[in-house]
């Protein structure tokens, strides 16, 4: 019988940071039974005792946290091994090391990253202008995008967008029927948007769709959810972007974060040679 472990995951902020640092860990072992048990905005020492107090009437308790008061995190460690519970904070030492090469002393501050800068508000437009750019939406000022994705529907154009835009990036994203379906502008030489078509395998594809149409009640017997009109769709979307040179990203097995990632890295070489 596997052991189940409670991972208590403490944050003195909203715990995104964690949570996500958490999700990479576990991904590492197969056979890994957890409870997580998570506690944002943790600034006190009465919270921290209660939660210690918690996490010592369950078995297997493991803790991880992001408080970046250091002597806020100090007292976590000590009531924790008084318990003999694991506990790993995930920031201190980076913390620590990043002061010592920087020189130059941290704010310790809780929600740094959520500070309400320029570079937070420019995050916030670019998530509005992808919102109202989706599914082909305002193409007529299409050449403000940072980043334009093609696809034909169902290649996660969408979740990847939105993705890109919480990132900071303004992005479009177009359904791709064919040729006609491509703004006039994106033709032109002098179109700087970052342009990346969006691909898949096709019983992938037929897959996704067939349940989209379950899912909406509607017949599946439509062009749409046709594999041998679904390998047409791909071949001639691919066809497209060879012609206009656009890099191809095949999302069959990839996450959307993965995905993002690579259209960032096809950004940024794009940018470099266009300065």
């Amino acid at each position: 019988m596997k052991n189940s472990h409670n991972i208590y995951l403490i944050s003195d902020s909203t715990g995104e940071t964690l949570d996500r640092i958490f999700l990479a860990l576990k991904a590492q072992f197969e056979s890994f039974d957890y409870q997580i048990n998570q506690f944002s905005f943790t600034r006190t020492e009465t919270q921290i005792k209660k939660i210690i107090e918690k996490a010592a009437t369950n078995k297997n308790s493991i803790i991880l946290y992001t408080i970046v008061n250091s002597k806020l995190a100090k007292f976590l460690a000590e009531e924790s091994n008084k318990k003999k519970i694991p506990c790993f904070g995930v920031l201190g030492d980076l913390i620590l090391n990043f002061s010592k090469l920087l020189n130059q002393k941290a704010t310790h501050e809780p929600s740094g990253q959520h500070v309400l800068n320029k570079e937070y508000y420019d995050r916030i437009e670019a998530i509005q202008f992808t919102m109202n750019h989706d599914d082909g939406n305002s193409i007529e000022d299409i050449e403000k995008s940072d980043i334009v994705l093609l696809g034909v529907s169902r290649t996660s154009k969408t979740p990847t967008s939105i993705y890109l835009a919480n990132r900071g990036y303004k992005t479009s994203n177009i359904p791709l029927v064919n040729d006609k379906s491509i703004p006039e502008k994106m033709k032109k030489l002098v179109f700087r948007s970052c342009v990346v078509g969006l691909t898949t395998e096709a019983d992938r594809l037929f897959d996704i769709r067939k349940n989209r149409l379950t899912s909406l009640k509607e017949s599946d017997n439509t062009e749409y959810a046709n594999i041998n009109e679904i390998k047409k769709e791909l071949e001639n979307s691919k066809k497209i972007f060879r012609k206009n040179n656009w890099p191809i990203i095949d999302v069959t097995r990839k996450s959307v974060e993965e995905t993002a990632a690579s259209i960032i890295k096809i950004y940024e070489i794009k940018n470099r040679k266009n300065v």
